[in-house]
């Protein structure tokens, strides 16, 4: 793997702590969640004039826009009902192992056992989290979902990326078309209280439709470069940025169970860091 990938993905992880705060601290999830995803197309749309459509990645581009759907859903009912540091950790640290054995199943991409101790450790903490600490059946519920279909947008953008001519044709046609369709979407569905939302936060959902592109743009580069299952569960040190946020700026309470998962995802994300 060239050492440029691992770096692409810490960078990924941080700015996706930051896309998720800014989500969770807004008011109406979904219209917040609209104002992010339009802000995305709307900032790539220039670029789509002059780069070139990714036919080749068609498949694996529809499929990833429904599997974004339901994974928005999903991601948006989990922070209605509980805490960013109860939540989180559950959804980036159970995505990782699924993600590993799709890729190496269905795809090809090879795996290591330093690779599988360090998922490990990802997924023990996420289950220190999920188990001493549970959120609530219901959010747990909802935060495992979000989890899945994290890995399986993760394997079809991964694909997809590499499929393509170029990483950044993919990327620009991924942030507009499913930017455009989810904020539209989203939109439509809350009606009156995205008009009102839109409104008082479109600051913020423009700030966090920029971080977006950069979240998503460095992790789909970043697949280009190397394997799935390392680098998708180095991603996921967007949780340790994710529960630091949490506890210093949305001051929530993170207790004990909480800092000892986030540990033992911090050691995980060092083995896969520093060893092949």
């Amino acid at each position: 793997m060239m050492p440029i990938a691992p770096l692409l993905m810490l960078a990924s992880g941080a700015l996706h702590a930051v896309v998720n705060a800014i989500l969770k601290s807004g008011g109406d999830k979904m219209s917040s969640r609209a104002l992010i995803d339009g802000s995305s197309a709307l900032l790539v749309l220039p670029f789509a004039l002059w780069m070139r459509f990714p036919w080749a990645s068609l498949p694996w581009l529809a499929g990833s826009m429904l599997v974004h759907v339901i994974y928005l859903v999903c991601l948006i009912k989990a922070f209605e009902t509980a805490d960013m540091s109860a939540v989180y950790p559950v959804m980036r640290g159970s995505a990782p192992a699924l993600a590993a054995a799709v890729a190496v199943l269905f795809l090809g991409d090879p795996i290591s056992w330093t690779v599988v101790a360090g998922i490990s450790l990802v997924t023990a903490g996420t289950l220190a989290v999920a188990w001493w600490n549970t959120p609530g059946s219901k959010a747990l519920a909802w935060a495992l979902a979000t989890g899945a279909m994290t890995a399986l947008y993760t394997v079809l953008d991964a694909q997809g990326s590499r499929a393509a001519g170029s990483a950044f044709d993919y990327i620009v046609w991924f942030f507009l078309t499913l930017g455009g369709t989810i904020g539209l979407l989203f939109a439509v569905w809350r009606g009156p209280v995205f008009l009102l939302t839109a409104r008082e936060q479109w600051k913020p959902g423009l700030i966090a439709g920029a971080l977006s592109l950069g979240t998503y743009g460095l992790a789909l580069a970043a697949y280009r470069l190397g394997d799935v299952p390392r680098l998708a569960a180095i991603r996921e040190s967007s949780i340790l940025f994710g529960v630091a946020i949490a506890l210093f700026v949305l001051k929530e309470r993170v207790g004990k169970a909480r800092m000892l998962g986030a540990c033992a995802i911090a050691a995980g994300t060092v083995v896969l860091l520093t060893r092949p």
